[in-house]
């Protein structure tokens, strides 16, 4: 494997995670945060958990790389750095393993870890935009709430110590696995940024699917499964896409491949590419109750033009029911409004007490 220094990519000055997180990502963040007792599982794992001895497993498990181990991942690592303008490097691992898989961990100083079964299904493109999208994982601070649910689904059988009743645990985890899943995108959106290559982003999930065999696989029909997806069904299938997704972490490839052709569709992608994009040093003024806002306009938009026969159902159910009720997609955002305030107040209250 090699890497493409000839080749000149854009880079971003001063980027903020803003640009490429995902307004579900941030909403499932907020309301994840307003859960009852997420602050007291979040407090008593960062007690629990050493950091050092969390790091140490994997220098004593697997192949950490620099300059000198696995030259060109560490290449790659640097030029993601360098086109997101990362004030940090975290540390990358390599794990031997046959799954194929890439993670991002840690409380205090995040790490990224790359298995064996994954560095040998992707060319360096490809693993260009995977290096690119752990990275935006740990920037964005993804990698405290990730510990969190690897080690809450490693305890959830014996959970009579936890301060939280069982159920409290049960919807936390729930909550983490749906907050999970929208971070996905969100780290995507970094991995085309560090990239540039669109090909290849769609490639990463095109194998992630269908394996080695990519000279079977085509980019056109690939990405209208997608849309297959979406249209096909009836109200059973609608009901039974959310259970498949249920007890997932990731969305499944096919619908992130879409997911990304939409961002790149909404001109977003090129307007970053040509230097319209959000600053680290305007986060400050960002008003988190206009985030929000932003996030639940997005829900509506996504609820109206969705074509899933659950969601056309109850949309359809929400106008017959009358204006004075208003759509459910409208209900949707309103919600997450309210939970973004009540999040927003309680944020005030704590700098001012």
């Amino acid at each position: 494997m090699t890497t493409s220094p000839d080749r000149i990519r854009t880079r971003f000055p001063g980027i903020s995670t803003r640009a490429w997180e995902h307004p579900a990502d941030r909403t499932a963040l907020v309301a994840l945060r307003t859960l009852s007792g997420f602050d007291t599982v979040l407090r008593t794992l960062s007690g629990l958990l050493q950091e050092r001895q969390h790091r140490l497993l994997y220098l004593a498990t697997a192949v950490r790389v620099d300059e000198r181990q696995f030259r060109s991942l560490h290449q790659l690592r640097e030029d993601c750095v360098a086109v997101l303008d990362a004030r940090t490097t975290p540390e990358m691992f390599v794990l031997q393993s046959p799954q194929v898989n890439a993670f991002t961990i840690g409380m205090d100083q995040p790490f990224i870890v790359l298995t064996t079964g994954l560095i040998d299904l992707m060319d360096t493109e490809e693993l260009r935009f995977i290096v690119g999208h752990e990275l935006g994982h740990a920037l964005s601070g993804h990698a405290v709430y990730r510990t969190m649910l690897m080690h809450l689904l490693r305890i959830s059988a014996s959970i009579g110590w936890m301060p939280v009743g069982g159920w409290a645990l049960r919807a936390i985890v729930a909550a983490l696995m749906e907050w999970s899943r929208k971070s996905e995108l969100s780290g995507d959106r970094a991995g085309l940024l560090c990239g540039q290559d669109v090909d290849a982003s769609v490639r990463v999930h095109m194998k992630t699917a269908g394996g080695t065999w990519i000279k079977e696989m085509n980019h056109g029909a690939f990405l209208a499964q997608a849309d297959d997806y979406e249209r096909s069904g009836d109200l059973r299938d609608g009901v039974l896409k959310l259970l498949n997704l249920e007890l997932q972490s990731h969305p499944f490839s096919v619908l992130r491949a879409a997911e990304l052709r939409r961002w790149i569709q909404s001109g977003e992608y090129d307007r970053m590419l040509a230097g319209d994009y959000p600053r680290r040093d305007q986060d400050k003024n960002t008003s988190l109750t206009e985030e929000i806002k932003g996030a639940a306009r997005t829900y509506r938009t996504n609820f109206d033009q969705s074509e899933d026969p659950l969601i056309r159902t109850v949309r359809n159910l929400g106008r017959d029911v009358g204006a004075a009720v208003g759509t459910v997609g409208q209900e949707v955002g309103e919600t997450v409004s309210k939970i973004g305030k009540r999040f927003n107040d309680w944020r005030t209250g704590e700098r001012e007490n």
